[in-house]
């Protein structure tokens, strides 16, 4: 689960990491408040996605009505795929230096990994790797305070500062393991003109399995309203931008629907993962959501393993009584009871192919797009 930066912020700032005093608001006066009781501010949309301010999501202001102008502005936008309904207006910082912290899971090495960059902002993606500094955590005796310091010498951190950002990174790995967090991180971790230290922007992603421990969080729901909606009937959703829509049975075949589909020349609408052994009215109710997204056409590729083609078949069936197909439909069935599925759609005049690749051709043209 992803937390909003405010949400972040106050968790740091609960384990003794200072943040900016701001006020979280959610509309114009509210801002203009903000800015007349905190002097200039930055004002910053509160969404769950990277790269705000390279997308417009960060202004500046000096005078609350200036603070009330770009608060309006802001509030209603689409940012990253989300609707900005509440801003961040923090006192605006002088800003002497930009250091990156984070603690993240490291797979491939089972373990916590400490990262840290003396080049942090909103350009980390592109700082070249030689100027990253990795360094993983035992799991069992945690971070050390000799670690952390290994990290700021390699980094080339100024030795005035880092004590105190050793202490930071303490106090961050704290939190990493006392949220069950995926990742925790401060970017920026900023050095004032004045001196002191302040973490600008924060992150903090729990792992939904352990959830359970942390009734005292707040619970986000992430993602769109027809994300949500699909979630609820127990399958993976994500929206695309495209206009083929797209149903399959596992993470693994639905990203390579995905992919072959933009392999012939189209654009898939959604990622789908109906998931193994979907039943007849979930499955029904996951085709009948699609088809409600207007797609200019749609992909439905089953390979039958725990999931039965006769299931499949049997809901594609169900909604084309029900409500009727709104778009050209393009069935891709092998495995378990295929022939089963074959015959019931072929019953109602529905084709079904065999190859993926055939298949996802065909949704192409229908689709109108160009086949290469």
């Amino acid at each position: 689960m992803k937390l909003y930066e405010h949400m972040a912020k106050d968790i740091l700032a609960k384990a003794g990491i200072p943040i900016p005093k701001g006020r979280l608001v959610s509309s114009a006066q509210q801002a203009a408040d903000a800015c007349r009781e905190l002097g200039p501010v930055a004002i910053k949309v509160q969404v769950l996605a990277g790269g705000r301010g390279k997308a417009g999501g960060i202004r500046f202001a000096d005078t609350p009505e200036q603070a009330a102008a770009e608060a309006a502005d802001l509030l209603g936008r689409e940012i990253g795929g989300y609707k900005v309904e509440r801003l961040l207006c923090e006192q605006k910082l002088s800003i002497d230096q930009e250091i990156y912290v984070g603690i993240a899971v490291d797979g491939a090495a089972r373990a916590p990994v400490l990262i840290a960059s003396m080049q942090g902002g909103v350009n980390i993606e592109e700082v070249p790797e030689k100027n990253i500094v990795r360094r993983n955590v035992g799991v069992t005796w945690g971070l050390f305070p000799y670690t952390a310091r290994e990290v700021t010498r390699r980094m080339g951190l100024d030795p005035k500062l880092a004590n105190r950002v050793v202490d930071i990174m303490l106090r961050l790995y704290r939190v990493f393991r006392e949220k069950d967090a995926e990742l925790v991180e401060i970017n920026p971790l900023v050095v004032l003109t004045d001196g002191s230290i302040v973490a600008a922007d924060a992150r903090c992603n729990v792992d939904d399995d352990a959830m359970y421990r942390h009734r005292d969080l707040p619970q986000v729901v992430e993602g769109s309203e027809l994300e949500r909606k699909v979630k609820e009937l127990g399958l993976s959703y994500v929206e695309l931008d495209g206009d083929i829509a797209v149903m399959a049975n596992g993470a693994g075949i639905t990203m390579a629907t995905l992919d072959i589909i933009q392999r012939y020349g189209g654009r898939p609408a959604n990622f789908l993962d109906a998931g193994g052994g979907a039943s007849v009215e979930p499955t029904a109710q996951a085709l009948d959501i699609l088809l409600a997204t207007n797609p200019k056409a749609v992909l439905i590729n089953i390979f039958g393993g725990i999931t039965r083609c006769d299931d499949v078949a049997r809901a594609i069936v169900q909604v084309k009584e029900s409500r009727g197909l709104t778009a050209p439909l393009v069935i891709r069935l092998t495995g378990t009871n295929e022939k089963e599925g074959v015959a019931i759609l072929e019953a109602e005049g529905i084709a079904a192919f065999s190859s993926m690749e055939d298949a996802a051709a065909r949704v192409v043209a229908l689709a109108g797009e160009a086949v290469s």
